[in-house]
């Protein structure tokens, strides 16, 4: 698959009115002072002209980017263990780590069919991550992988991670190898809330130890209406993670561990950019927590699975699938706050990034390879390479 990246920027501008004519009086005259005359010429906007909502936009919203943040995607087949198996699924690598010459990753495995909800039978599959474990795989060049042998397994029965244990992700930090991932308690059903579990190892290849409870949980401030297992139906919906925080990503950065994970809502709704779906942080002084929410979540308006980096002093993000800000690059300079950089066509899901890359040598030097997952049917997924390609401008 290739997917282009495009330029944009910046902050969304609702309009009440559309625009007919633009007086000498307008205060919106002025702001054009705000704008060099390189970024007009860039954008082909005359200075000192009427102007459209479509050049209005462009201004406000940074279109004068450059082609920085610009390439395509490409996805290819892997060799060794992570060829199509059907019957097995592997999915959700995390970012992938160099040890000395070897590089590892972290992924979730089940075995068996889905049968979704409603099926009467608790043990059967609901998604295909359920009854998942987390798998690990090595490699000496990124393309044959061989699957090593379980990481992280579900818990005992009754513990907070006893139904399904996945979605990694890895983090290294002073010769600790560090993976963090989301946990299913039994029963699985529609409205059960998900929580976020940390396993500690001195070893890429483990023993990895548990934390014995969980670091990050659902915001409970929401209110279900009814009795059924309906996860739509709410008398409250409560905060943008009331229900569910998936796909955790570490990251160590201004001296703090900086948790970042997608928050799902009770009672969910659509938005004109499809599903409403955010991400938030949670931020520890020390490496098993406390994990405190920021205050300032959500930190952004769209998103699927997690895919941050560090880049010049600041936290790169892709942001796939959903919301009226999906398919974008974005930046923060603190982490937080962050800004469009670019939209693309598509980016792989997923995405588990090499850590081994310089990351300040470019925008997306991190980006360059790494690791997706595709869907092969509703049952069965498997882990791809994606690679990035540079288009400079002229």
């Amino acid at each position: 698959m290739l997917a282009i990246l495009c330029l944009n920027s910046c902050n969304t501008v609702v309009k009440s009115d559309p625009i007919v004519s633009i007086s000498n009086e307008d205060p919106r005259i002025s702001e054009k002072e705000k704008y060099p005359d390189s970024v007009y010429d860039f954008l082909a906007i005359p200075k000192g002209g009427k102007l459209s909502a479509a050049s209005e936009r462009a201004l406000e919203r940074g279109y004068a980017q450059g082609p920085e943040w610009y390439g395509e995607f490409k996805t290819q087949e892997l060799k060794g263990d992570f060829v199509y198996e059907e019957g097995v699924t592997r999915r959700d690598p995390s970012d992938i780590i160099l040890v000395d010459s070897t590089y590892y990753v972290y992924y979730s495995k089940a075995i068996g069919k889905t049968y979704g909800f409603g099926t009467g039978d608790p043990e059967k599959k609901v998604f295909p991550w359920d009854k998942t474990e987390v798998w690990y795989a090595s490699s000496g060049d990124g393309w044959t992988w061989k699957e090593e042998g379980l990481a992280v397994g579900r818990g005992d029965s009754g513990s907070y991670d006893d139904r399904s244990v996945f979605t990694p992700q890895v983090m290294k930090y002073q010769e600790k190898y560090v993976l963090v991932y989301q946990t299913v308690k039994a029963p699985y059903n529609n409205r059960v809330k998900n929580q976020v579990g940390m396993a500690i190892s001195d070893n890429p290849e483990g023993p990895f130890i548990k934390l014995k409870k969980p670091i990050l949980s659902p915001a409970d401030d929401g209110e279900w209406l009814g009795d059924e297992d309906n996860r739509f139906n709410v008398k409250k919906q409560g905060s943008f993670d009331s229900h569910k925080v998936h796909d955790p990503t570490l990251v160590y950065f201004k001296d703090k561990f900086y948790l970042y994970y997608k928050g799902e809502r009770m009672g969910e709704h659509k938005t004109f950019g499809g599903r409403e779906i955010k991400w938030g942080v949670a931020i520890a002084d020390q490496l098993e927590g406390p994990y405190i929410k920021s205050a300032y979540n959500p930190i952004t308006n769209s998103g699927h699975e997690l895919c941050v980096w560090p880049y010049k002093g600041g936290i790169g993000a892709l942001i796939i699938t959903d919301g009226p800000e999906r398919n974008t690059i974005q930046w923060s300079p603190d982490g937080i706050n962050f800004e469009i950089k670019s939209h693309i066509k598509w980016g792989p899901p997923a995405a588990g990034l090499d850590q081994s890359v310089d990351n300040n040598k470019n925008p997306l030097s991190v980006l360059k390879w790494g690791l997706t997952h595709q869907y092969k049917s509703r049952d069965w997924q498997y882990i791809k390479r994606f690679d990035l390609k540079h288009i400079k401008s002229d």
